[in-house]
């Protein structure tokens, strides 16, 4: 099994990449970094008879990588009690791979297991909770399973250190993630 990391952070080595690196320390993974790549907003193509339009941009290799590996990570600090901008477009395209006739998307995402980190600086863990359902709602949508949330505290850069809960919760989930890796 293979995992990807989404990284939705829009800083680098922010608290919620250290709170994922916590998770996947000793776990071998392939990180992409959204804020790096080209993903551009979606043009809502849904009800044109044509379809959606080719886009020249990073979205399709995002795709592949994702449709590769059988575990995701969706990592994301809490961004106006929201994900990222750049995760939000990343997802929002997901409308055009559900009809892209290249891919079976709902049919290839059945077999992942998907997770999510945040990270918020205003009691995340109670106003972060609508980000976790959103991904919820996401994931059921697309039939994609989801196995579990970790929500961290942290502000400034370095502030998840201190979040003696978190950093407990990314352990427990690197533990489970071995586990998984050796079945």
């Amino acid at each position: 099994m293979q995992i990807l990391v989404l990284h939705g952070s829009s800083r680098e080595n922010g608290n919620t990449e250290q709170l994922t690196n916590y998770a996947l320390e000793g776990i071998s993974h392939t990180s992409m970094f959204l804020r790096k790549l080209d993903i551009r907003p979606i043009v809502d193509k849904r009800h044109d008879p044509d379809g959606f339009a080719s886009v020249a941009d990073d979205y399709d290799s995002v795709i592949q990588a994702l449709l590769s590996h059988e575990i995701l990570l969706f990592s994301t600090p809490i961004y106006w009690y929201g994900m990222t901008g750049v995760m939000k477009n990343f997802v929002d395209r997901w409308s055009q791979s559900l009809r892209d006739k290249r891919i079976s998307f709902k049919e290839a995402l059945a077999s992942k297991q998907a997770y999510v980190i945040a990270t918020g600086g205003d009691q995340p863990r109670i106003k972060g909770l609508p980000l976790i359902q959103q991904f919820q709602y996401i994931f059921s949508f697309v039939g994609l399973p989801f196995g579990g949330y970790i929500i961290g505290e942290g502000n400034k850069p370095g502030d998840i250190l201190r979040d003696k809960r978190a950093i407990a919760e990314a352990r427990l989930l690197n533990e489970k993630l071995k586990q998984i890796l050796l079945e």
